[in-house]
């Protein structure tokens, strides 16, 4: 039950940025560069969430021209570490740049 509420996310989050390319201002990205780099943000979120090693819910993702951001805070070092690994396994994703913060550190 809970695959296909992340898929349902995943699903609005795309329709939403193809709704939000055309409110950008003067865009550096076309379209669907934007829809792309939103596509990666969910599909990151998802394997996130489904991760039982990270807290999905405290990482913020964001992502421009297949360039993934993890930002946040998490309660171990580990947590961090696992988030980048499980983000550069999705398809899409050129890099990520980690500026998650350990709580307490």
């Amino acid at each position: 039950m809970k695959t296909h509420r992340y898929t349902a996310v995943a699903v609005v989050v795309l329709l939403l940025a193809a709704f939000a390319a055309y409110a950008e201002g003067p865009a550096k990205r076309s379209a669907g560069e934007y829809v792309d780099d939103k596509a990666v943000s969910a599909k990151v979120k998802a394997a996130l969430l489904k991760d039982p090693d990270v807290k999905g819910l405290q990482v913020k993702v964001e992502t421009y021209n297949g360039v993934v951001q993890l930002s946040g805070f998490v309660d171990k070092p580990e947590q961090a570490s696992r988030a980048v690994e499980v983000a550069k396994g999705i398809e899409g994703v050129k890099s990520v740049k980690n500026d998650m913060k350990v709580k307490g550190k």
